[in-house]
């Protein structure tokens, strides 16, 4: 059996047409495929790649914690040094309300952790989020997702969540003191890209002080550095009383964390004791990835040429037949409908009957959005070059002028 067919026989698949590439390689913001086939990354793992596929200085620090120890003891119960060594640089770097950091093994897991510690600590239950809002897929991050059609199937989730319009001053209202928390994207990623307007997010700051009701920040897409600041949320001038990270967390490994004041925190360690635990959150080998690639993201300075690359993409990109939102490397092009978008990024692919590429240069692997599909996702590795991002900018508009 080709590894194909293997593929679609023994692995769980997420949809009945997977694109089936065979990747065997990647590096910078590169990848290649069984065939030999070489793809400019738009994706970035979806914001995972920050830092670029393999960069030599996370390679190292994974080998080097290798020859030390993998998995001993569930997340919390010992002293590893590349968690502490992680948290202490993540705090650091973060306001000083946000000093108290839980590994877990995934952005949903920290969502899920977040939800049980807003509970635990305010003593209520009901939980705002936001429509077309994504926080992950386990139950009780579905329960919050916005967007019916995704949570149907697998009901009944959890009770007393209400969901309200991101970016509605009147819904605000809607918050009150038996609100335990409200769960947002300060950019919502799988809508399109959608950006807070009018200090919206300066209100929902004060409706959650008003009421005592815990803000819980969801930047698992949007943090490191993806919308031209190190936290989405410093554009914003708020700070959240919860923080969510995963994806570029550990640096192309799997980890997830939230992040909240000390004193909030240590209400999960009693009453019941083990109030929340996490067998592989804080892996040693994550963590000692994730905390190389955040310190090559502050050294080499890979957030100050976000907002120009972002640019450099507007430019190319111009078109009276698309519309763009973006907010620093996070850039939703919207065409016409799902269909015509999904044409254009199988030819960028170059696995399309429908429309073809002039030349064999390389293909070009992006996607859609979840709550866009009429949107081509563009969330690269921050180190993507000049040239690399000219290169696909052509691609697309030769694309585009062919519609």
């Amino acid at each position: 059996m080709t590894n194909r067919q293997l593929f679609l026989n023994h692995i769980g698949q997420t949809s009945d047409s997977p694109l089936c590439l065979e990747i065997v390689k990647a590096e910078g913001c590169k990848m290649w495929d069984v065939n030999g086939k070489e793809y400019i990354d738009l994706i970035g793992g979806i914001s995972v790649c920050n830092v670029g596929h393999r960069h030599p200085k996370v390679i190292e620090a994974i080998k080097e914690q290798l020859d030390k120890y993998l998995h001993v003891m569930v997340n919390g119960e010992l002293v590893l040094s590349p968690q502490t060594e992680y948290a202490k640089l993540l705090t650091d770097n973060l306001p000083a309300s946000l000093n108290s950091v839980f590994f877990t093994a995934s952005g949903t897991e920290a969502t899920e952790g977040a939800m049980k510690l807003a509970k635990r600590f305010t003593g209520k239950t009901q939980i705002v989020a936001f429509k077309n809002s994504y926080h992950g897929s386990t139950q009780g991050s579905l329960s919050i997702m916005g967007d019916e059609y995704w949570r149907n199937a697998f009901r009944p989730l959890l009770p007393d969540v209400l969901h309200l319009n991101f970016n509605s001053f009147e819904d605000l209202e809607l918050i009150t003191e038996q609100t335990a928390c409200v769960v947002a994207e300060t950019i919502q990623a799988e809508a399109g890209v959608i950006v807070p307007q009018n200090n919206w997010l300066k209100s929902l700051r004060k409706k959650c002080d008003e009421t005592g009701t815990l803000l819980v920040l969801d930047e698992i897409q949007c943090g490191f550095g993806r919308n031209g600041t190190l936290w989405a949320f410093e554009q914003f001038d708020i700070v959240p009383d919860i923080l969510l990270l995963g994806k570029a967390l550990g640096g192309g490994m799997p980890l997830g964390a939230f992040i909240a004041d000390k004193n909030l925190m240590d209400c999960l360690t009693n009453s019941p004791v083990l109030g929340h635990i996490n067998t592989f959150g804080g892996h040693p080998v994550c963590c000692a990835a994730g905390l190389a690639a955040m310190k090559i993201l502050l050294e080499e300075k890979l957030i100050d040429s976000v907002k120009e690359k972002e640019q450099l993409f507007i430019a190319l990109l111009s078109h009276p037949k698309i519309k763009i939102r973006s907010k620093g490397l996070m850039i939703a092009i919207e065409f016409e409908n799902a269909e015509e978008n999904r044409k254009i990024i199988n030819a960028l692919l170059n696995v399309s009957d429908n429309y073809k590429l002039s030349d064999n240069s390389p293909a070009i692997f992006t996607d859609w959005f979840l709550f866009a599909p009429q949107c081509l996702r563009i969330v690269p590795p921050l180190i993507i070059s000049h040239e690399e991002i000219k290169q696909a900018g052509k691609k697309i508009m030769e694309l585009v002028n062919s519609i």
